[in-house]
Formats: structure tokens, sequence, C-alpha cells
């Protein structure tokens, strides 16, 4: 078993049912080999088997990942007592035994709509192969690759599934695709497909963008797991029967909690490198007009600060980790809302292209951690969700209005005193400095008088510096109009929920706006990178 807080990293597997018998211990190495190639590639993170268990490749798969530890799911085309006439004796006996040590055993649900004709076992087969390739980090594939020869669903349909998202959901499209998914073909000779020695690997998709999603998934897991979090619960307590929202529930808490802490490392960080900006042009302007010479040594030393600052930011990952572990807390909080509330719908299929090619990890973090049977057990969610949502951005408005008065407040107190010396200077040059004319007003240094001036100008433009680094990176207008406008939002569906119920049609309106907030939240944020802005 593994720990609730983190994310399994999944291997969905699909493999031809005939399999050569002196193929078989080739097979079973290479199986192993890869296997042990990932867990070493993930230390913090626990493997985890996603598989119908098939006959022939499904179930050697599960051999090798009992031997390895490795934990199963069983997602079934079937009910057991319908499915296991289609193997062997022996093959019936290896079924019962995984099935019996899974985690969960239970009937794929459907992704696409039922034919015409009704369901049949075609229909049942291709909508376990469509599960498993949708719902994993990595396919394990035992396969010829040759095309497919099944009606419904083979091996090189699974694979295709994995790769293309080549399937019909019911609702919406797939976008799962080789952008966020890959697989390892293990060559299994069958039939005239028998170039290649058994066993031989075939990295499929794109490998580079997998390793980052699976580095990602595994550093989550390493923070995940140092974190003691005391967080109010996010849902009623009547969800503890629930194994899959008590685990949503708990990486919530940790991706809040790891947010949290990077936020506070963020604004320090954003903090200093203002003070520094802000204190290097004060140093300067005493090193050019009051001539301090020495000031260029302290010019020195602030820069060295800041870029040790700039440098720590590099290092902790904080501004990434605050955005990237939000957006993975708000999304876990519309999927775990959609499942308390009955709902079928994944949060995974409405997000926006955008975040899903942005935050792959995330998206797949919510693929895997839907696995298990669809709830049957609807709840209401107005409260918690709709209510509570509509409060928190009543909240949090505040809290932005707040900031954004006191950002304004600095900003005109600096542009009234920026204009007051602006005027004291132009009177003191007709004055004193003889701009237009003799001077009406004699005085001993005009030059210290004219000096104290532009280092006054000069601070009040250091402390508008400062204001610019700091609260214009937090975007204060553009937090306060969203939290006024999402505010509104859940108002509105508090009503609608009201009126219609709880129909999938508004859970998927309610999700979809929730998560294209957070989407749209991220994307300018990111953009607020930590830098000496000098």
């Amino acid at each position: 078993m593994h720990a609730e807080n983190n994310i399994p990293i999944v291997i969905g597997v699909t493999g031809h049912r005939a399999i050569r018998p002196e193929d078989r211990e080739a097979l079973f190495t290479a199986i192993k080999t890869e296997l042990a190639k990932l867990e070493a590639l993930c230390p913090n993170s626990p493997l985890l088997m996603l598989s119908s268990l098939a006959e022939g490749g499904d179930l050697l798969c599960a051999d090798a990942a009992e031997e390895l530890g490795i934990s199963l799911i069983a997602a079934l085309p079937m009910e057991l007592e319908s499915y296991d006439p289609d193997f062997s004796e022996a093959g019936k006996s290896r079924l019962h035994h995984h099935c019996a040590r899974a985690e969960q055993v239970f009937v794929a649900p459907a992704t696409e709509a039922v034919p015409e004709e009704g369901i049949n076992r075609d229909f049942q087969y291709r909508q376990a192969g469509i599960y498993v390739a949708a719902h994993c980090h990595v396919l394990l594939a035992l396969w010829d690759g040759g095309p497919g020869t099944a009606a419904a669903c083979g091996t090189a349909e699974t694979v295709d599934f994995a790769l293309r998202g080549s399937y019909f959901p019911a609702r919406g499209v797939s976008l799962r695709s080789d952008s966020n998914e890959a697989v390892l073909h293990v060559f299994t000779p069958r039939g005239e497909h028998t170039k290649e020695a058994a066993g031989t690997v075939h990295a499929l998709g794109n490998w580079e963008k997998l390793h980052e999603i699976l580095a990602r998934t595994d550093s989550f897991n390493a923070l995940a797991a140092e974190q003691q979090t005391q967080d109010a619960d996010l849902l009623p307590a009547d969800h503890a029967d629930d194994p899959l929202l008590v685990r949503m529930e708990q990486i919530y808490r940790a991706a809040s909690a790891i947010s949290g802490a990077a936020a506070k490392k963020y604004r320090r960080v954003l903090a200093g490198l203002a003070i520094a900006s802000m204190l290097l042009t004060m140093a300067f302007l005493l090193y050019d007009e009051a001539e301090a010479h020495w000031m260029i040594l302290l010019c020195g030393a602030i820069l060295l600060a800041a870029w040790g600052c700039r440098r720590f930011a590099v290092r902790s990952d904080c501004h990434r980790l605050y955005l990237e572990c939000r957006a993975l807390a708000e999304s876990l909080r519309v999927q775990a809302y959609l499942r308390y509330a009955g709902s079928g719908i994944q949060a995974a299929d409405l997000l926006s292209w955008t975040q899903q090619e942005e935050t792959a990890w995330i998206m797949d973090a919510l693929c895997v951690l839907v696995i298990g049977p669809t709830p049957t057990k609807p709840h209401d969610i107005r409260e918690c969700w709709a209510e509570g949502q509509r409060k928190y951005h009543q909240w949090a408005c505040g809290r932005a209005l707040q900031d954004y008065r006191v950002s304004e407040r600095v900003v005109q107190t600096a542009l009234g005193l920026s204009i007051a010396l602006y005027l004291a200077a132009v009177v003191y040059e007709l004055l004193c400095g003889g701009l237009f004319f003799p001077s009406r007003l004699f005085v001993s240094d005009v030059e210290i008088y004219r000096t104290l001036l532009k280092l006054l100008l000069g601070s009040i433009s250091a402390i508008t510096l400062f204001i610019s680094n700091y609260y214009g990176r937090l975007s204060l207008p553009r937090q306060l109009s969203d939290h006024r406008k999402m505010e509104r939002f859940y108002r509105k569906m508090y009503e609608q929920l009201e009126l219609h119920g709880q129909t999938d049609a508004l859970l998927a309106v309610l999700a979809r706006e929730e998560l294209i907030e957070n989407g749209n939240w991220h994307s300018y944020q990111r953009d607020n990178t930590p830098d000496i802005s000098l």
C-alpha cells in the first residue's frame, strides 16, 4: 500500500493473449527490467499497475509486478463471473489470484456512448482498453508491432488510444496523446511478426516530456512526505467511506501546504529584490550626486545580495511550486466535489488545452487519482462547493482590496511628494539658481541644496521602483477583478443548483469555470517570475 498523500506512477498494461512458450522468460525479464527502471527513476513515488488481467501479456505483467512488490488495480471489462470463461484453466487460476491481491477490482466504466445495438463483449473489451490507456502515465505493451486485428480492441488499438487518443468519448474529446503519455513497446513475436528477439524494448511517444512529468510528480511526492498538514476538511465527514475521496483530500492538503510555503518564500524573494533595487538606486545617487565615493562598494554589496536572493529563488523553485501546487490543489478540489456530488465527470477532461500543455503532470495526476469505480452515492454540494467558494472569493476580494489600497496610497503619496519636490526645485532654481534671471536670494552654497533636492527626488523614484517591483508583480488589480467575478458566479450557481438540482450539465459548468479561473490565474502569475529589475 502507498501513502495517502502521494501520487502513484501508474503503469497501464496491454498485451497479446497468445504468447509463445519459448518467449515467456525473455518477456518476463524485459518487463521486470523496465519496471525496475521506472522505480529507480521515481524513488519517492509508489508504482501502481493498472490492468484488465486478460490472459497472456496482462497476466505476465501482473506476475512480474507481484515479484517486484508493485501494487495492482484490476479494471476488468466485465464482472468476474462473466469474464473468466474467456480463460484457460491455468489462466483462470492466475486471474483469480491477482484479483484477490489487487487493491481494487472493478468493471471499467464506459468512456464512449453505448452503440445502437447495445452493450456486447467487444464493446466492453474496448472500454476496458480505453480506460487503461487513459488513466496511466506509461503504457506497457506486449505487442508484435503489427496493425490491429481485433474487431473492437486489441493491443494495437490500445497503443493507439494512448499515443493518439483515437477513441470517441461520450462527453468532450480525447486529449490524451504522446504529449502527456508514452508507451514501452516490449516486442512480442506473433504470427508473421518475428523479425526481432522477444523482449526487445522500444520507447514510443515523447519520452522527454514523460521524464519531465515523472520528475515533477516525484518531486511533489518527496515534498508531500515532509508535510504535517492540519488544514480544515475539504469535504464533510460523510465522505470517509470513499477511499478515493479520502486520498484526494490528503493530496489536496499536501499540495496546499507546499504551495503556501513556496508562496511565502516567493514573496520574501520579491520583497528582497524590490528593497535591493530601491537601495541600489539611493546608493548610486549618493555616489553620484553627493560624491560619497565609498558608496560604490555598497552598490556592489547590494548587487551581490540581489544575486543571492535571485539564486535562492531559482534553487528553491519557489515560484513554480507556488503556482503548480496551487493549480493541483484547486484541480483536485474540483474533482473531489464532482465525485462527492455523485458525478462521473472527470476534471482532467475539462482542462483547457493550455493547462494540459503547460502542466501535463497535473493532468496525469488527475487521471490516475480517479482510478476506481464510479461513485454511486450523491451528496448535496451546494454548501461545500458553491457557497463555500463564494465565501472564499468574498474574503479573498477583501484581502486583495486591502493590499491594493495600500499600494495605491503609497503610489499617491509618492506622486504627491514628487510633485511637491519638483515645484520646490523649480522655485529654488528660479530664486537661487539663476534659471532665467539673476538670483533673487543669496545662498552660500547653491550646489549643496541642489544636491539635496536631487537626492530627495531620487529617493521618491526609488520608492516608486519598490512598488513596481513588489506590488506590481502581485497583479493586485487582476486578482481583485477575478475574485469579484467569481464571487458573483458562485452566487449564481447556488441559485441554479437550487432551481434545477445537481444535473451533470450544471456540475460541468461549475467545474469548467473553476478550472478556467484557476488556469487564468496560473497564466498571468507565471509571468511574474522573481528577477532583478534594476
